[in-house]
Formats: structure tokens, sequence, C-alpha cells
């Protein structure tokens, strides 16, 4: 419980600075402060919290599927599947429409996370850091062919919004998509059984009849369907999905249907904090809260590495 109580206050305290920073002061500024707050400060604050919410809890599925703490949707080619989903559909329809645009990337991250996942059934388990590092030429390989289409087509400019994640651009009318991710996290919350099984392994899970295929399918598109109105939306977020679950299990233990609330609301503080972060480094410039999270989560991660674990709380 004192665990919720800091957790929530904390939020609370990152949502009310996030409102309150941005090159217009609310309190000297000529803009109405109520307009200012609806139409730019809320829709950015709601954008990075549910951003970095949905990828934490994808970061749990993709790692129960894999049985593997290392990995997350950005180890795996997930985000550069999302992209070249979205570099086809703007070549062959440039004038679709938003939500046709996540459909079509969402469905390409489904189909490079299968192949990630088929990949590693492959992998021998003995070394936890081989996968990773399989992972990250995979993601390798889509990104480079990424890069050659957009080369071509001179959209390199897309690409480039596209894998830096950043909340500059989030004003009202350009990030409602990302709610979507709320009704995925209730329906993860809801399978948090089955996907706690799947980390047991094929024939331990089938043992204790769940149907594995099913379930894996289940969470691996709601994986791809996290990360395509993630990156559609506001760009790619490095390593949330991997440093929040770790950082979760190591003090609160691995019962997951209890954990997946914390491990929501964690990567949602850690990615609003790099947002407001990334606002106050050189203000009233920013810097990609991508950038920001990506040096601290890899230090998170050295830590992780090095660090002993620690006992469960209650």
């Amino acid at each position: 419980m004192r665990g919720w109580l800091w957790g929530g206050a904390g939020l609370l305290g990152l949502v009310a600075l996030s409102l309150s920073i941005g090159a217009a002061s609310l309190w000297t500024s000529d803009l109405n402060t109520g307009w200012l707050i609806a139409v730019s400060r809320f829709p950015r604050t709601a954008a990075a919290l549910l951003a970095g919410a949905g990828l934490a809890l994808a970061g749990v599925v993709v790692q129960q599927a894999v049985q593997n703490r290392f990995v997350e949707p950005g180890l795996s080619g997930t985000p550069e599947a999302a992209m070249l989903g979205l570099l086809g559909i703007t070549l062959i329809a440039p004038g679709a429409v938003l939500w046709v645009k996540m459909a079509v990337a969402a469905l390409a991250a489904l189909a490079g996370t299968g192949l990630f996942l088929a990949l590693a059934t492959r992998i021998p388990r003995t070394d936890p850091m081989l996968l990773p590092l399989v992972g990250l030429i995979h993601a390798g390989i889509l990104g480079a062919v990424v890069t050659w289409i957009a080369w071509q087509a001179d959209l390199m400019q897309y690409l480039g919004i596209w894998q830096m994640g950043e909340f500059s651009g989030v004003v009202q009318g350009r990030y409602e998509l990302l709610w979507g991710i709320a009704a995925l996290a209730a329906l993860l919350y809801a399978l948090a059984d089955r996907i706690t099984l799947l980390g047991l392994g094929a024939d331990a899970a089938r043992a204790l009849g769940l149907d594995y295929r099913q379930t894996v399918a289940l969470g691996l598109t709601v994986v791809a369907a996290i990360t395509a109105l993630v990156v559609v939306t506001v760009g790619a977020l490095p390593f949330v999905g991997l440093v929040v679950p770790n950082v979760v299990s190591r003090f609160r233990g691995d019962n997951l249907a209890r954990n997946l609330p914390m491990v929501a609301l964690g990567g949602a503080g850690a990615v609003l904090a790099a947002d407001i972060l990334g606002r106050m480094l050189r203000h009233p410039y920013e810097v990609p809260a991508a950038t920001v999270f990506a040096i601290a989560g890899a230090g998170i991660f050295l830590w992780l590495l090095h660090a002993a674990p620690k006992a469960a709380h209650g």
C-alpha cells in the first residue's frame, strides 16, 4: 500500500509539473490558460502517460512469451516492422486516414514480432543474452530495409519522426488513438494469469490446460497494436518495455496479476518524467523524450544486470 501511495503521489506531481511547463507560461502569457491546457498541455501529458504505460505492458508480454527478461518490443523488431507498414501505406495510399495507417502498421508489427518469435524458438536458452542479440540483428535488418525504402522514396523526414519518440507535436486531435491503449491494458489485466503461464514454456503451460498458441497469438496482437499506436502517434521509445517490468519485478516479485498495474504506473511515470526533463534541459527548446529515456534506460539496465536482487514486498 505504501508503494501505491508514493507512486500515485509522484505521478500526480509529474502531471502537475507537465501541465505547467511549456514555451508559453500559464500565468503571464496572453493566451487563455484553459484553452492552452485543453489544446496542448493535457493532450501532451496524456499521450506520454498512455504511451509509457502501453510500452511497459507490451514489454511484459514479450518477456513472458519468449521466457527472457532481457527482451522488449524494441529488441524484437516490432517498431521497425510497424515503420515498414507505415512506409508501405504512405507510398500506396498517402491520403489514408490515421486509423487506416495505424491498422496497417499494427499488422506489419504483428508480422515482425511473429518472425522474431519464430527465431526465438530456435535459439538455445543456455545464454540469456543470446536472444536479445538475435533480436537486435533482426531489428537491424528490418531497420535497414526501412531506411533503404525511405531513402529511395524521399521519405527520410517521415522516418526520422517515427524513429525519434517525442511529444512536441501532440495537440488536441492528434493523440486520441492512444486511448486505445487503456482498453488493451484492461484486456492484458484480464489475461494476466494466462500470460504468467506463458513464462513456464509451451509444454508446462499446455500441461496446466492453457491454449498456448491462442494465448501467444492474442498477446502478440496486443503488443503489435500498442506499438503501432505509439509509433504512429509519437514515434518509437526505446527501453521502456525492458527497464520498467524488470524494476517492478525486482522489488515486488513475479506475481503478474499484482504487478501489471504497477508496471503501467511505472511506465507512465517514467516516460512523462523523460518528457518533462527533455523540456527543461534547453528550455524553451526540447530534447526528445526518447533520447532522454534511452540514456537513463541504458544506465538502469546496467544496474539491473549487476545489482543483487532485492526481496519482494507484499
